[in-house]
């Protein structure tokens, strides 16, 4: 017998650097814990799927992961496939925890809980941190007006601002479909005299920006949420315009506690990278489920919603300290 978990991420498409860093990070965490007894002394069964940052392919892929025998969920990755599949895990009784889907949509329903930030959270913290280190006077946004993250982390901000030493001169929207050239925005960006430029978005139109804002002689500061982690490696050579860069993250992998150390030396030997916030809330996640199956004492001959009435009150009991923090 075993504990049979899924993922669900993009592990192709624009957002795959995300998908794939929660893949890997969660197999280490597997196989950490297989090797050391497993959960009450039953071994885990991992296998994870790709929904390209989808929302109708991310509800195929649960479904395929349903039929697989699956009975808990660590996912989706991302925001938009994870309101769908949250619905679907809802319908079902499926325990859900997902390590960085942000949105509140996604855990209105008590089987689905989130490791990471909510996007309020991001919007009103990122406010009250440029205002308390008086990195702006001026703040200028471009935001994606067609993602749930991009839009609710705005909005959040927006608010946030209201009561902070800061004014938002220009607030400059794009969607998916147009993420390629944004000249036009930044061309707003400098004519409104931001010193601060504010880009609640993920990693890859991130880059794009900090290029093409180079090209136009765009200087100003630069300072994002959870999505822009990964933007240096999606520069390239041109790496360096991520200099400086500030960003919101639960994660460093250069803090010095033995978890973290131990943790990224594994990872970057077994993938030769750097693991980003994406692994590190995938990591805790495995091990939060660990926690609360051994709380409540689940067996794994149990089905899948026999298991979610059970740990979901067991989420409300326990305390994990991991590489994102105590919670």
């Amino acid at each position: 017998a075993t504990f049979v978990i899924g993922g669900i991420g993009p592990i192709t498409g624009g957002a795959a650097i995300y998908g794939q860093c929660v893949k890997d990070s969660a197999e280490i965490a597997v196989a950490e814990i297989n090797a050391a007894g497993g959960i009450n002394g039953v071994m885990i069964e991992y296998t994870f799927e790709d929904d390209e940052n989808n929302a109708e392919k991310g509800v195929n892929a649960y479904n395929s992961l349903k039929d697989w025998g699956m009975q808990a969920l660590m996912g989706t990755t991302t925001t938009t496939p994870c309101i769908a599949v949250a619905e679907k895990s809802a319908e079902d009784g499926m325990f859900e925890i997902t390590p960085s889907a942000s949105s509140e949509e996604v855990i209105e329903n008590d089987n689905v809980f989130q490791v990471c930030f909510t996007d309020p959270n991001q919007g009103s913290a990122s406010a009250t941190y440029i205002a308390e280190n008086e990195l702006a006077k001026k703040v200028a946004v471009i935001y994606d007006s067609s993602t749930v993250y991009s839009s609710g982390i705005y909005e959040s901000f927006v608010q946030g601002a209201k009561e902070q030493n800061f004014e938002i001169v220009a607030a400059e929207a794009f969607t998916n479909d147009s993420a390629t050239d944004f000249s036009v925005q930044i061309q707003k960006v400098k004519d409104s005299g931001a010193d601060l430029l504010f880009l609640p978005i993920y990693y890859e139109a991130a880059a794009l920006i900090l290029d093409q804002a180079n090209s136009a002689g765009l200087d100003v500061k630069y300072f994002g949420c959870d999505g822009l982690d990964g933007v240096i490696g999606q520069l390239g050579d041109k790496a360096a315009l991520a200099e400086g860069v500030m960003l919101l993250t639960p994660f460093s992998a250069d803090a010095e506690d033995e978890l973290t150390k131990n943790f990224v030396a594994k990872y970057n030997e077994l993938y030769g990278e750097t693991p980003n916030q994406f692994a590190a809330d995938a990591y805790d996640g495995i091990y939060i489920m660990k926690a609360a199956l051994e709380q409540c004492g689940a067996t794994a001959d149990m089905d899948a919603s026999a298991i979610c009435d059970l740990v979901k009150v067991a989420m409300t009991e326990i305390t994990v300290d991991g590489l994102t923090g105590a919670g």
